[in-house]
């Protein structure tokens, strides 16, 4: 059945192991997605670049105000905005910089705010409202050591998530977030190789929790941090 048929939405952080993923099961779903993507070219193994309801923007970064907000504004009608894009690092404090800490609140917190921003402009007036999914992690619900600088990030992505969701209901935009444990891409086989691979959840399973926040089959949820650690 394809519920998102007709509906535009975005998605950032196209090109990763996890987007890959999602844009392909949007597709699956009839929606059309546009993909601010910051490379200068799709890479091979994006499989969404065949379809031509996958519509990329090349060197676009979504940590650029003007940029972000202008790649927005030029959308049709929007139904929701998915923002994946983020980054890791681990280390003790003593030796994370401000220089660390930073980076990672630019990769991850910074991007989801412009993003949710422009996306709210672009979402005002429509039909139905809209939805959007950000991407939290299991540190932010779970301490874990060394991880100070990636958890802040993430933690400020979960409180921007849930403050939208109580801003935004009464204008029928559904706001979520998804909190990933560590995700069976080959970026992680290759980091952790002596790991039980198996226990981590595969991106396939978590573009289903994805599509069913962003979809209008979701018609209550907002406001959730949602757990997706398969057996890790």
């Amino acid at each position: 059945m394809e519920v998102l048929s007709g509906r535009h939405v975005v998605v950032t952080g196209a090109t990763g192991g996890l987007g890959v993923a999602v844009v392909e099961k949007l597709l699956a779903l009839g929606a059309t997605c546009h993909l601010p993507c910051i490379e200068p070219s799709v890479p091979e193994h994006a499989a969404w670049a065949a379809s031509p309801h996958a519509k990329a923007t090349l060197n676009l970064d979504v940590g650029e105000e003007s940029a972000t907000d202008a790649f927005y504004s030029g959308l049709p009608p929007l139904w929701a905005s998915i923002h994946l894009v983020g980054g890791f690092a681990m280390g003790p404090i003593a030796e994370t910089s401000l220089a660390d800490f930073e980076r990672m609140l630019a990769l991850n917190l910074r991007t989801c705010f412009l993003c949710c921003r422009a996306a709210v402009r672009a979402m005002c007036g429509a039909d139905g409202g809209g939805r959007i999914v950000n991407v939290a992690a299991r540190p932010v619900l779970e301490p874990t050591a060394n991880m100070t600088a990636y958890a802040a990030s993430k933690a400020g992505v979960a409180a921007l998530t849930r403050s939208l969701a109580a801003e935004l209901g009464d204008d029928g935009i559904l706001v979520n977030a998804i909190v990933p444990s560590i995700i069976d891409t080959p970026t992680n086989r290759e980091a952790m190789p002596d790991s039980d691979f198996a226990r981590w959840p595969h991106p396939e399973e978590i573009a289903e929790s994805v599509a069913f926040l962003a979809s209008p089959t979701n018609t209550l949820t907002s406001g959730a941090l949602v757990p997706i650690y398969g057996r890790a």
